[in-house]
């Protein structure tokens, strides 16, 4: 799969790869770069239609018409039914807080939510807030093997849960959670599900009717675009829950979710990223015509995810290979349960002390508690310091790898 991916050739679509040649993006977990196409959209949006939405003249309506563009593609690639279950706004955090603000109006007779030790603090803290509006906290535990198990789930639910909230795939640790059985038995006990896409969507196929989930968070700035955040939800749940807005706001979605001004240009931004997607796949089917513009984004995918999935591996074994202690799942024949996003330190040398030297030596990584700090003591680490982190994307390379290799050697001897 590494000598099959048009890797060299697709970087050339990346101005930020081609302008740093020396320097290597190993932290695309806080954000992936941008092809040429998402710049030409930006740029274009802020030339010619600078203007806000919902006027009778051209420029407005060139927005009203982008925005409803992205819509469609958000649908694309995942799966969703209706345009109308798609909201823009300025992050997954923001969307996070809201849909929580509503599942706490809506407790009722079900007042536990069930959340991860593995998730992110953004999809933790906002549940533990609703504590106050009398919500009970029931925790999914990690294993020791770096996963969350579906036995240790169905304990916790029962007639009281309102809802199971959890990331698809650890921003931390890479691990990837099987979301589809998390909703079949959420569901089975009348719960509801919330899923943080944010860190998978780069790397996998996203599909919400196979999930299962009920509502669902990502990131356009993680997924090849500018910032901003989206939100999927089904429809009669968000036509439901209730939402804090101006009078004049329409009371459905997706206006109530979007109250205020977004940033428009970013919107086209992360509509030409799914372009991307959708053209890379139809050239990675080889003539093979695809039915449909997910399926182009399906195929993309897939590939990116087989991959993504070697160059884990090799990176799993430089890792090994240099004595790193590797945090989550490690062994090479459970590639395909991970991401390529991997936590480690080196014997007698802080995480901040790694990064700083891989820095020097034109590598972009991460050291710290990746905002997940009960997720670092629970690896028994002290989230203060945390771990280092390296997260890769389609556009990282082999040759990317073994240079690290080469780095981490050194720190090593």
């Amino acid at each position: 799969m590494i000598s099959e991916f048009p890797v060299e050739d697709l970087r050339a679509n990346f101005p930020a790869l081609m302008k740093s040649e020396d320097f290597v993006f190993f932290d695309n977990a806080a954000g992936a770069q941008g092809p040429h196409c998402v710049l030409d959209a930006v740029t274009s949006h802020l030339v010619n239609c600078n203007v806000q939405r919902g006027g009778p003249y051209e420029k407005s309506r060139q927005v009203d018409a982008a925005v409803a563009r992205a819509r469609e593609s958000v649908c694309d690639i995942f799966n969703a039914h209706h345009p109308e279950e798609m909201a823009f706004g300025m992050n997954a955090t923001s969307f996070i807080r809201l849909i929580s603000l509503g599942v706490g109006q809506t407790l009722g007779e079900r007042w536990e939510i069930v959340v991860t030790d593995m998730d992110h603090e953004a999809n933790i803290a906002t549940w533990l807030a609703l504590q106050r509006q009398k919500a009970q906290i029931r925790w999914w535990r990690v294993r020791d093997d770096g996963s969350l198990h579906i036995d240790d789930l169905l304990p916790l639910l029962s007639s009281a849960t309102r809802l199971v909230a959890c990331t698809v795939a650890s921003n931390v640790i890479g691990t990837v959670v099987d979301v589809a059985e998390v909703a079949k038995h959420a569901h089975a006990a009348g719960a509801e599900v919330f899923l943080d896409c944010v860190h998978f969507a780069p790397h996998g196929v996203i599909d919400v009717q196979k999930f299962g989930c009920d509502y669902l968070v990502c990131s356009g700035y993680k997924v090849f675009s500018p910032h901003m955040g989206f939100l999927w939800g089904r429809r009669k749940l968000l036509e439901n829950l209730p939402t804090f807005r101006e009078d004049f706001i329409p009371d459905k979605p997706p206006a109530k979710f979007e109250v205020g001004t977004f940033v428009y240009e970013n919107v086209a931004g992360m509509d030409a990223a799914l372009s991307y997607l959708a053209t890379l796949g139809e050239r990675l089917s080889q003539g093979v015509p695809s039915s449909s513009r997910r399926a182009r984004m399906m195929r993309a995918m897939d590939e990116i995810r087989a991959y993504e999935q070697a160059l884990s591996l090799e990176m799993l074994r430089v890792l090994e290979g240099v004595g790193a202690e590797i945090y989550g799942i490690r062994e090479p024949d459970r590639a395909s349960q991970r991401i390529p996003t991997f936590s480690f330190n080196l014997r007698n040398i802080p995480p901040a002390a790694v990064a700083q030297e891989l820095a020097r030596n034109h590598f972009g990584v991460r050291a710290g508690h990746m905002y997940s700090p009960r997720l670092m003591e629970r690896l028994g680490l002290d989230p203060e310091t945390g771990a280092v982190r390296a997260s890769l994307a389609h556009y990282n390379t082999i040759e990317e790898v073994h240079r690290f290799k080469k780095v981490l050697q050194c720190m090593s001897a």
